[in-house]
């Protein structure tokens, strides 16, 4: 997969609707897919917290070593056995789990590394975007793009429904779970009229999904 050439500021977004989700007295925290921290930095500087992070590009992982507690560089399922258990708040997932072989496994093993009450909270993509969607249903047409929905390396795809029902096949309770970015795009309204607008998930090309485990 090539992780290397990806668009500018890939590595550097700073995900602030995900902030929304984060507990006020969370005070460790681990963000799985750091990139180069900036979120991170964000998430330490609010919470006045202790924040680690992982990161599959070493490059950017370098960087993120200046900006927060501690980093691991590598794939992620390498380090779940390294952390501490029962010790993270908070378990961050922005737009991870999906780019993983196995992202049940992973959820399963990362489960006992929260602290009690803690969570995981997780950005991932909707394959049933409008954008997707149609593109799928009218034009047959499944055509992956440099990020995205449809990021090309992306392994996994997710609706509403199958996301949930992950957290809940790995022992957790979804706690809340919202599309988020909502298009500003009157497209999706107009495909919903045939359908008595019971498709509005098509509308948000994510879900921010909160789950805990204990």
């Amino acid at each position: 997969m090539d992780y290397a050439s990806k668009p500018d500021g890939y590595y550097d977004n700073i995900r602030y609707e995900m902030l929304k989700y984060l507990p006020e007295d969370a005070k460790k925290i681990i963000d799985i897919g750091c990139g180069n921290g900036a979120f991170a930095e964000v998430l330490k500087k609010q919470n006045n917290a202790e924040v680690w992070g992982i990161e599959y590009m070493d490059r950017e992982a370098q960087v993120a070593k200046s900006k927060i507690d501690k980093v691991f560089s590598g794939p992620c399922e390498n380090y779940i056995d390294e952390l501490p258990d029962g010790y993270f708040d908070v378990i961050y997932f922005n737009d991870v789990l999906e780019h993983l072989v196995d992202p049940y496994e992973v959820l399963d093993k990362i489960k006992y590394k929260l602290a009690p009450n803690g969570i995981v909270i997780s950005s991932i993509p909707n394959v049933r975007y409008h954008n997707t969607f149609m593109r799928l249903l009218l034009k047959k047409d499944w055509l992956y793009e440099d990020y995205g929905v449809m990021d090309r390396t992306h392994l996994r795809f997710f609706t509403d429904k199958s996301i949930k029902r992950m957290y809940k096949e790995q022992g957790y309770t979804v706690v809340l779970q919202e599309g988020i970015n909502k298009s500003r795009s009157i497209r999706p309204y107009l495909y919903n009229i045939p359908v008595l607008f019971t498709q509005m998930d098509i509308l948000f090309p994510q879900y921010a999904t909160v789950a805990k485990f204990r």
